[in-house]
């Protein structure tokens, strides 16, 4: 049977990207790692990883020894928590994922609260606009807009959300309202991408009317010189008054609020795209994760009752 101790310096040199910084980690030499490392292999049979001098890439056996050893110590320390009292004092790395927009706005402050009540637990939050896969990147939770097919997830739902066009005041007085979403041809709308090396300054928005929610959908493929794979980045453009922009509404509710953003084509809407929470499916999470969980339901209920 493997020891605990070489299962956790495994996840931890994954985590971490190097044998060397998990070692650091946990005060052990280099030496000493390999070793532990080696002797982990040979008692299961199977090569975890491939070494090399710049960088650890797991094999496949590797992968799933990984998922299934963070679920392992999560549940121990859990489970340790529990019988000892200590539910209520979290400790240890909460590595949480979410959009720029949304995360520098919401989930990062929101962090930063959980951390001051906690202090024996240390936060990660990274940032991106790209689809990021949870148990590959090792995160306990990840904050996503819309929905999730993956079945090795939980989905906890934080608030209601739709898209809406909106651009600033300067914009609307130069270039004019669009009345229908026909009319968004002949404006500069920006967008925001996932950049590749094709040349792409277009993308498809969809709509339906308000009124009707069962109207089929009616797709515009928008167009402008100006194209972005960072949604805080497409804000900016547009709160300087350079064309029309898509957003989640959760992204752009303050300058929606004081009027530095305006929208238009209210009577049209497009598909819901909630803001949900998504942890590994197990029986028992964290403490850490489960208490950060709470507090984001929370921290969205009370905004969203503010901008209802």
């Amino acid at each position: 049977m493997p020891e605990l101790a070489d299962i956790e310096l495994f996840i931890r040199a994954v985590n971490a990207g190097s044998l060397s910084a998990a070692g650091r980690e946990l005060g052990l030499s280099p030496a000493v790692c390999s070793k532990r490392l080696a002797r982990l292999e040979a008692e299961l049979g199977a090569r975890l990883l491939q070494r090399t001098s710049r960088r650890l890439a797991l094999t496949e056996e590797g992968a799933v020894y990984f998922e299934r050893g963070q679920l392992i110590l999560a549940e121990l320390a859990d489970a340790a928590a529990a019988v000892g009292g200590g539910r209520d004092a979290p400790r240890g790395v909460l590595r949480v994922s979410a959009p720029v927009a949304l995360g520098r706005r919401w989930i990062g402050p929101a962090l930063a609260r959980f951390a001051a009540g906690h202090p024996g637990v240390a936060v990660q939050l990274s940032l991106s606009d790209a689809l990021v896969d949870l148990l590959d990147g090792g995160f306990d939770c990840a904050v996503r807009i819309g929905g999730s097919d993956d079945s090795r997830l939980v989905a906890r739902h934080l608030a209601d959300n739709r898209r809406v066009v909106c651009a600033a005041p300067a914009y609307l007085a130069r270039r004019g309202r669009p009345a229908s979403p026909l009319e968004l041809g002949a404006h500069d709308c920006i967008v925001c991408i996932v950049m590749s090396r094709a040349a792409t300054l277009h993308a498809d928005w969809r709509f339906r009317p308000a009124h009707d929610r069962t109207a089929a959908p009616t797709t515009v493929r928008v167009r402008g010189r100006l194209a972005a794979d960072n949604s805080e980045q497409a804000n900016d453009w547009a709160l300087a008054g350079l064309g029309l922009v898509r957003r989640s509404f959760w992204d752009v509710a303050a300058e929606l609020a004081d009027g530095r953003l305006v929208e238009v084509l209210g009577d049209w809407t497009s598909e819901a795209a909630p803001i949900q929470v998504l942890f590994p499916s197990r029986r028992f999470l964290p403490a850490r994760t489960r208490l950060f969980i709470d507090l984001l339901v929370a921290t969205f209920a009370s905004a969203g009752a503010r901008l209802a």
